[in-house]
């Protein structure tokens, strides 16, 4: 346990070495969210019935970014060699690779989103359940760029070969994350499209690891 603290901690302190990577990263789910009232218009009316779907496809947009980080640096250094030859199971080490992309992508997007709500004037029922909605679907999602990041390696363009790979998988996570919030929205049963979205995080776990 201890060295998978040391290697989540290890990828940590590299991250913030290039923390402009992690301000990027949020400052492309920013923008494209303020782009939308530009497009569509800024009726309130339209931007609240959208803003789920806004958010979300916005969230998975922001996340394809830098799924390429998660092995491609250590294949080109070889450090991801010597992580697979010490005395720890490959599957922490995948483990401890995915904690990190989420907690350097998926946790400050989450934490970003309610500034964007007001922005798009999201109905105060759905707020909740978009915080919920967006801590269960991330982690899927960083599981699931995981797979395309690891299948991609050493590939010539792997960023675009990696985003066609992975964006279809995406879609059942942005319908039920998109369901549940408008359900809130509407006054209807969001449960199971939560429950879904929790049910593809805990299908997912055992096949990317």
């Amino acid at each position: 346990m201890n060295r998978f603290i040391n290697i989540i901690r290890h990828e940590l302190k590299l991250i913030l070495r290039q923390g402009m990577d992690c301000i990027m990263i949020v400052m492309f789910f920013i923008i494209v969210i303020t782009l939308f009232p530009f497009g569509v218009g800024s009726e309130p009316k339209m931007l609240a019935k959208i803003s789920a779907g806004v958010i979300w496809v916005a969230a998975l947009l922001a996340s394809t970014l830098s799924l390429d980080r998660i092995y491609h640096p250590d294949f080109e250094d070889g450090s991801l060699e010597l992580l697979c030859i010490q005395p720890l199971a490959i599957e922490l080490i995948v483990t401890a690779k995915v904690t990190t992309h989420w907690l350097s992508t998926g946790l400050p997007l989450i934490l970003a989103a309610p500034c964007l709500v007001l922005l798009l004037d999201m109905d105060k029922d759905g707020f909740l359940v978009l915080i919920l909605s967006l801590f269960i679907g991330t982690p899927t999602l960083s599981l699931i760029g995981s797979i395309g990041a690891a299948l991609t390696l050493g590939a010539r363009r792997s960023g675009v070969l990696l985003s066609l790979l992975i964006l279809p998988l995406y879609i059942p996570i942005l319908i039920f994350g998109i369901s549940a919030i408008d359900a809130a929205i509407f006054d209807l049963t969001w449960r199971a499209p939560i429950l879904m979205q929790s049910g593809l995080l805990i299908g997912t776990l055992p096949l990317s690891l």
